[in-house]
């Protein structure tokens, strides 16, 4: 094995929402190791590529600047597989893990068919001794799937040797940068004392020994998926009890003040919202679930299942919420949504709470115009999939939808609008002037408690806020 200072090559298979940002900062505090991102994308390469940095595949705050500094220096994104593994002294593996949609385990396990394909690649074209690190979210034992692979080639090559390392992300979309330059953990699992030392003096050019956390494989990996379970269970904690606030004549702030004070409980992840998003919370909770169940511990799925259970219920419970206020039904209404991401701060729709509220009102026959700072019209069109269109009489049904970056456009005749993502530049909006195109009576419905309820009610504009009993 090469001495653990020896090591300057690292290459990233997967140019995604974890390999862009994680190479980028890496490059940029690890300026004598040269990185090279690989996708089979040409597409998403030629975008990391390209001069104009607003168009990167990944959105985001941050990482243009940094892409900047490093790109063409010590970070290089290339399609030419092959080489950048042949040279490679550590490769991370940061393919897309989905949710089989058949099969077995359909609905629930993860389609590693992409880590398959890469330890595979890897396999064939690795030179010397190599270190292999997870980076992908995958469920418990996928270590074993990828060394059974290396280990089986490595026995007809004797020039070959690989050592298998989990080092799971633990990064916020929206946040992703400075969760990598001040990470609350680096956790690297593996058997191999050596590799794990090289890979932690990697991390030790920017992160404190103290934070870096030494494991076996399994509990790497685990580890990542319990902590994904966590967060996800507080989410649907808090907006099961929003529903009770809404029933009561409690306020869900109030209660969030109130509990978030118990340092034992903390404030984090206690924002009563849509449901929650993104590309690892539902996967990660649906692997629990498969992980309990093929162990025989049907008790432990039921509970991790039931977090999914509420959170489904929650988006659902806002579509049909936005029916009842506006009597009964939206055929002919025009709704304006606003904010298409999972979260404010990227440009990720993964398991977005708009696509299903969307998708149900447009079977309730609404004609629905949709704006989002950072997500294209192209994205939302492969979400949605039907409907597009702003003339009726060109459409097979009463709904469609279409896209707009003009506010006038928007909020003109609009019978109510949906807040569904909190960028910063919706709590800004001139309410005032806006709401006065509406259709009257106007509706808000604010799943994000951004808009102030006084200043809604001296406009006359009726309001639904998540959470909220108080309102009329």
């Amino acid at each position: 094995m090469k001495n653990k200072a020896d090591l300057k090559k690292i290459t990233c298979l997967g140019a995604g929402y974890v390999g862009g940002p994680t190479m980028a900062v890496m490059a940029d505090r690890c300026n004598s190791i040269e990185i090279t991102i690989v996708d089979l994308n040409q597409s998403k390469v030629d975008l990391w590529n390209s001069e104009d940095l607003s168009n990167l595949p990944v959105f985001e705050p941050g990482l243009a600047s940094i892409i900047k500094k490093v790109r063409g220096k010590n970070l290089f994104f290339s399609s030419d597989i092959q080489k950048a593994i042949s040279e490679a002294d550590i490769i991370f593996i940061s393919v897309n893990t989905p949710t089989k949609t058949s099969g077995y385990g359909a609905g629930f396990a993860s389609d590693l068919k992409w880590v398959e394909s890469s330890a595979r690649t890897i396999a064939n074209f690795a030179t010397g001794h190599t270190i292999v690190v997870e980076k992908s979210t995958v469920p418990v034992k996928t270590a074993e799937v990828i060394k059974t692979i290396l280990n089986y080639n490595q026995n007809y090559d004797a020039k070959k040797s690989f050592s298998i390392l989990s080092n799971p992300e633990f990064l916020a979309e929206g946040t992703a940068i400075n969760d990598l330059e001040n990470p609350d953990r680096v956790l690297i699992g593996g058997n191999d004392s050596d590799a794990i030392e090289s890979l932690s003096l990697i991390y030790e050019h920017w992160v404190s020994k103290e934070k870096i956390i030494k494991t076996n494989l399994w509990s790497s990996e685990l580890s990542k998926l319990a902590a994904n379970a966590f967060l996800a269970q507080r989410i649907s904690s808090i907006n099961a009890i929003g529903a009770i606030c809404e029933s009561t004549g409690a306020n869900v702030r109030e209660v969030k003040l109130a509990i978030g004070s118990d340092k034992r409980i903390g404030e984090r992840f206690l924002n009563a919202g849509p449901g929650f998003g993104g590309s690892c919370f539902q996967k990660d909770l649906l692997n629990m679930v498969y992980l309990s169940k093929y162990y025989g511990l049907n008790e432990v799925a039921n509970y991790w299942e039931q977090v999914l259970i509420l959170n489904n219920w929650q988006k659902s419970r806002i579509s049909k919420l936005v029916v009842d206020k506006l009597f009964g039904t939206l055929n002919g209404k025009k709704i304006a949504i606003l904010g298409f991401a999972f979260k404010a701060n990227t440009n990720d729709t993964r398991e977005s709470s708009a696509i299903k509220i969307t998708k149900e009102l447009l079977t309730e026959g609404a004609e629905i115009v949709i704006h989002d700072p950072k997500v294209t019209k192209d994205q939302i069109k492969k979400d949605l999939e039907k409907n597009e269109g702003k003339d009726p009489k060109q459409k097979e049904s009463n709904s469609f939808w279409w896209f707009s970056k003009d506010y006038e456009e928007i909020f003109k005749n609009s019978d109510a609008i949906i807040i569904l993502t909190e960028w910063e530049e919706y709590k800004t909006l001139n309410w005032k002037f806006y709401t006065n195109l509406m259709r009257k009576p106007s509706w808000i419905f604010d799943s994000r408690s951004i808009v102030n309820p006084k200043e809604m009610k001296n406009l006359g504009i009726k309001l639904w806020r998540i959470g909220d009993g108080t309102l009329d």
